[in-house]
């Protein structure tokens, strides 16, 4: 399912969420587990009424998330994306790893923020966020950083 406005906001949620609390984005997928992911995904529509910040909140909460020393923003030399920007970049990738079958949806995101793809989306100092989709989803398959 291509635009999935669920699974971008479950993505910016987590860019969110990852910001404040200064954790890489693979801890949070962690520390937020698979049924609260779940839960966030299916019910994107609800929490999508209220301010991010303070759905966030909820789950920094809910989830005992502490805040970390991972501050990619302070990090960046150039103009930082915002956390939808981000959101819609994992939202993609996941997306077209995931094809049309809205039932791996959940896994595919465990798994592609867990693996080595999400420091290189997450790093600003480069023009990797940026790229197509398809060249992130060809990256992402390929297991690196194609030429």
């Amino acid at each position: 399912m291509k635009n999935n406005s669920a699974l971008f906001y479950t993505c910016s949620l987590i860019e969110y969420i990852g910001r404040e609390q200064k954790q890489k984005r693979d801890n949070v997928v962690k520390l937020l587990g698979r049924e609260i992911i779940k839960r966030i995904y299916r019910y994107a529509d609800v929490f999508h009424c209220e301010p991010i910040e303070k759905t966030a909140d909820d789950f920094i909460n809910i989830c005992n998330i502490p805040v970390g020393t991972y501050n990619n923003v302070e990090k960046a030399r150039y103009e930082v994306p915002d956390y939808w920007t981000i959101g819609e970049v994992y939202e993609r990738l996941i997306e077209d790893i995931s094809e049309d079958n809205t039932e791996a949806i959940v896994d595919s995101l465990i798994s592609v923020y867990n693996s080595w793809i999400s420091d290189a989306i997450s790093n600003y100092n480069t023009d990797f966020y940026y790229q197509s989709r398809e060249y992130i989803c060809h990256c992402y398959t390929e297991g690196k950083i194609c030429a």
